[in-house]
């Protein structure tokens, strides 16, 4: 289904009787309808605009059903000052979308657009084992094993969603008046295949044309844009190339304000950008990269009195990545202290995926302001270790935690606390006093250790999902015939907090366990515009 929303004018003091009329409100009095000699289709078209500028979304939708003026009045470009669409990649999108894009495509200032297959076939891991998937397939082209087979339903959603990313990109090719453009790529046969997609690709488009052409057009957008402040682009196969940032003029270089490239699926040491492209965007206050591609010459570009100060950084860390590149480059702790002094209110948000613990131990640097981190493991567990260093480094930063283990055996679920005196989460909840969301997913948490969290943050954790599979209880507590241990955990919980709490029953229900991807680009771009 596509959906879309468009900006709300302001709130205004209330329709006139005729918006009411239009919208199923109501009649409006000695009003005429269609087809009379006087009616709601005779009206001028700025003023069944000014109509529509009183009305809802979906009353707007329904009022330009009165007639064919009122229905060609409904894409005025003040309606339309924001497009957000989320497209299943299936063929049944492309004619609806390709005449929403024609009446919006040339005006829009604001484009966002999220791919995403929903329907997974036989023979391709769903969305929950996503971020898995990536990491078996990848260790298994860098092992020389050759590439799974795929389904013909495989092939049907690339070359699909090569139509639809084609559709979208040529449609706002010559919109001058763009400010803001967005495109997330989160399908399953990308994060199913990562780096070996080529191979896939080779079948759907054998001599590369659409892929050429994808890039060619994205490269005329960047190059047409007058007013561009924000370029978002996110897991979209190869849409991306270290050459497209140079089609965008100094001018627009020069006073862009957020920038995120993020892709898994560009080859060996290839970087989307350099410490000297860097340079031109002296204005930027928000930046979203692959960890391996921020250097620490990186670092000293933003921390130069000659940029404005940066307030978002959102870091990816991927096994992948760190598999085909390296960490020598990353900057160290002089050069987060060199940016800090610079960007005073800078804050970072870190997304591992199946990180080593070794690694993670080298990456977190002191001197990070780390406010958010969320790790999503599928083969590498997270140590106590690493949550202990997180707790004591950035007790004054820190606020949201994630920890997701998607295992498959739910029977051995890893135990932070064992060999140490004192729970890592325990002691993170109380160490980090500006905690307000805490997940945890696929690791053991016992019962008595999340009743102390609870108790520790109280109110102020403001989100506390934990798994019930994750919930452990001690062999006393189970022993105990007159109290059931789980409807004490529950009201002492329920109690610490301050408000009615549960465990998470059904993971699927919850995007930041089971699509771990497209949740940490939505929170980026959240985190992002929350300057």
């Amino acid at each position: 289904m596509l959906l879309f929303l468009s900006q709300e004018p302001e709130a205004r003091p209330g329709p006139p009787p005729v918006a009411a009329a239009a919208a199923g409100l109501g009649p409006a009095p000695g009003m005429s309808v269609c087809g009379e000699a006087v009616g709601a289709g005779s009206l001028p078209s700025e003023l069944v605009v000014h109509i529509f500028s009183f009305l809802a979304g979906p009353d707007r939708l329904r009022a330009s059903a009165a007639c064919s003026h009122w229905r060609e009045c409904l894409f005025y470009p003040a309606l339309w000052p924001r497009l957000r669409l989320s497209l299943r990649v299936s063929p049944a999108e492309r004619p609806r979308l390709e005449f929403l894009m024609r009446k919006c495509g040339w005006f829009v200032r604001e484009l966002r657009v999220q791919f995403a297959a929903d329907n997974y076939p036989s023979g391709g891991g769903g969305s929950g084992a996503a971020a898995g998937g990536e990491m078996g397939a990848a260790a298994a082209a860098g092992d020389g094993e050759a590439p799974p087979p795929l389904c013909p339903r495989w092939l049907d959603l690339l070359r699909t969603y090569l139509e639809l990313v084609l559709c979208v990109l040529s449609s706002v090719r010559n919109n001058r008046n763009l400010q803001k453009l967005s495109l997330f790529g989160d399908i399953s046969i990308l994060q199913q295949h990562g780096s070996i997609s080529n191979t896939y690709l080779g079948k759907v488009d054998p001599d590369g044309k659409k892929i050429k052409q994808i890039q060619q057009l994205f490269e005329e957008i960047l190059g047409n844009s007058r007013q561009l402040k924000w370029l978002s682009c996110g897991f979209m196969l190869q849409i991306v190339t270290p050459t497209s940032l140079s089609s965008l003029s100094n001018p627009i270089a020069n006073t862009m304000e957020h920038l995120s490239l993020l892709d898994n699926h560009i080859p060996g040491n290839t970087t989307l950008i350099t410490a000297v492209e860097l340079e031109r965007f002296v204005n930027l206050r928000s930046l979203a990269l692959d960890f391996c591609d921020f250097t620490a010459e990186m670092a000293r570009v933003l921390a130069d009195s000659n940029h404005v100060p940066l307030h978002r950084l959102s870091l990816l860390v991927h096994s992948v990545s760190i598999m085909h590149k390296s960490l020598d480059s990353m900057p160290e702790d002089e050069n987060w202290k060199a940016l800090t002094r610079n960007s005073t209110n800078l804050r970072v948000y870190i997304m591992a995926f199946d990180v080593k613990s070794d690694d993670m131990l080298r990456i977190l640097k002191p001197s990070i302001p780390l406010e958010r981190i969320h790790f999503d493991s599928y083969i590498t567990c997270v140590s106590g270790a690493v949550v202990d260093l997180i707790s004591r480094q950035y007790d004054k930063f820190l606020t949201h935690f994630i920890l997701m283990n998607d295992v498959i055996d739910m029977s051995g679920f890893p135990d932070l606390s064992d060999n140490r005196n004192e729970d890592p989460l325990v002691l993170l909840a109380w160490r980090c006093t500006r905690l307000s969301l805490l997940a945890v997913h696929g690791y053991t948490v016992w019962a008595h250790n999340l009743i102390a969290i609870a108790r520790l943050r109280g109110s102020d954790l403001k989100v506390l999902e934990v798994t019930e599979e994750s919930i452990d209880f001690d062999q006393g507590e189970l022993a105990d015939q007159d109290v059931d241990p789980v409807h004490n955990l529950i009201e002492q919980v329920s109690l610490g907090l301050g408000r009615p709490w549960h465990a998470v029953m059904d993971i699927e229900l919850l995007s930041v366990f089971t699509e771990p991807t497209r949740h940490f680009y939505r929170e980026m771009q959240s985190f992002s515009e929350g300057i």
